[in-house]
């Protein structure tokens, strides 16, 4: 009797963890597509590339696009599946014969863990290799879109950015004569040189424009200098971003400790800067030089640096509790599930997901705001994925006891 018992649970936890299994790739199959479409047609039309370059982007982004459909994908399978099972009277048949339904639960929720890991890894890779990935293919892009355009043309116009050229000889350009219209200025500053060349900085995200014996007018200055110059053209002016520096959003995590320990020695030696002009300013007598006004610019450089150090000390815990969301939707879906006992899958994610979406997404956003500006300890970002466990774990319980 009990070998009999014990081959009916082990058929019913593999079927419920196949089920579960299957649903989820299909689920984040269909969701990824989506979601992958959606961000190559956003970069088409933000970049303006081509068929050639979209084929190349298309790994890049694909991190992106699970990373976004993973917690997604495994609410809607345990809440499709478990609901199912409830509906069919299964975990009641389980639990009439002395036996906790949580048997059947156990290796979901191992599997969700497995998920959250994959979630956090991807997470990294997208914005690591995936990121960089995506900004060296427009860099070459660029490229090979401002040759194009100079071969058929003669001319390469981008943003604030125009060149024209009498000739292209493979990837020299010929008395090429450019416009930069720089920000705060009604006159653009026209530079002209005898030759010049483009070539994508892949480490710098910068697109290169090398000119050789340059002749440069402007609203205020006018100088004709001999030799190899060039204008660096960054790859956020380039997509019109307002963007200056690098996010620390877009950091992998092997590379926040030396991120952090850079922004710590820039406010170390601001504030040994300002001691020692402080001790010179009372030794010679300058006390105007100790006004609030003459600090404003170390203050202000000691507060951004602040702020991006506040950032990096939160984005580690941020991408691991974003990862391990999945975790928490699964123990909150599986019982939210059973309750209902629907066999429908959509009615049972929809009436999952709406609290999810009320109470768990505002409570992250608002905690990794604040500890981004230091208001909030770092750790606090695990607080949504806390309450979930703790809601999933109660209601858990009440259902195996009932």
């Amino acid at each position: 009797m009990h070998r009999q018992l014990d081959t009916r649970v082990r058929i019913l936890t593999k079927y419920v963890l196949g089920e579960v299994l299957k649903t989820f790739l299909l689920t984040l199959g269909v969701m990824t597509t989506i979601i992958f479409v959606v961000l190559l047609g956003k970069q088409a039309v933000d970049s303006g590339l081509g068929l050639g370059g979209l084929l190349r982007l298309s790994p890049y982004i694909l991190p992106s696009a699970l990373q976004f459909t993973l917690p997604g994908a495994i609410l809607l399978a345990v809440t499709g599946v478990y609901g199912r099972v409830a509906a069919s009277n299964e975990l009641v048949a389980i639990k009439s014969l002395g036996i906790s339904p949580m048997i059947v639960v156990w290796p979901t929720l191992i599997l969700s863990v497995l998920v959250s890991f994959a979630a956090v890894r991807l997470n990294d890779v997208a914005v690591s290799w995936g990121r960089r990935g995506q900004e060296r293919v427009i860099l070459e892009s660029m490229e090979a879109i401002a040759y194009g355009q100079l071969r058929t043309r003669g001319s390469f116009e981008h943003g604030n950015f125009k060149v024209n050229v009498k000739a292209v000889e493979g990837r020299t350009l010929i008395q090429p004569t450019m416009r930069i219209r720089e920000r705060g200025t009604d006159v653009p500053r026209v530079v002209s040189a005898a030759t010049a060349q483009f070539a994508a900085n892949i480490d710098k995200g910068e697109l290169v424009l090398r000119m050789k014996d340059i002749d440069a007018t402007g609203d205020t200055e006018e100088f004709i200098a001999p030799g190899v110059k060039q204008q660096e053209f960054p790859l956020d002016e380039l997509l019109g971003s307002r963007k200056s520096s690098r996010s620390p959003s877009n950091y992998a995590l092997s590379e926040i400790g030396l991120a952090k320990a850079a922004e710590i020695d820039v406010i170390r030696k601001t504030e040994q800067d300002m001691s020692t002009e402080a001790a010179f300013a009372m030794m010679t007598g300058e006390f105007d030089a100790l006004g609030d006004d003459a600090w404003s610019p170390q203050q202000r450089a000691i507060r951004n640096a602040q702020n991006r150090l506040n950032r990096f000390y939160t984005e580690p815990y941020r991408r691991w509790s974003n990862g391990f969301s999945c975790l928490a939707f699964a123990a909150v879906g599986i019982p939210v599930a059973v309750m209902l006992r629907k066999g429908e899958m959509l009615a049972s994610f929809f009436a999952c997901f709406m609290p999810i979406l009320i109470v768990y997404y505002p409570m992250f956003m608002g905690t990794v705001v604040s500890a981004k500006k230091g208001n909030l300890p770092p750790q606090c970002v695990w607080v949504g994925n806390i309450v979930l466990l703790l809601i999933g774990l109660y209601l858990m319980r009440r259902e195996v006891r009932h």
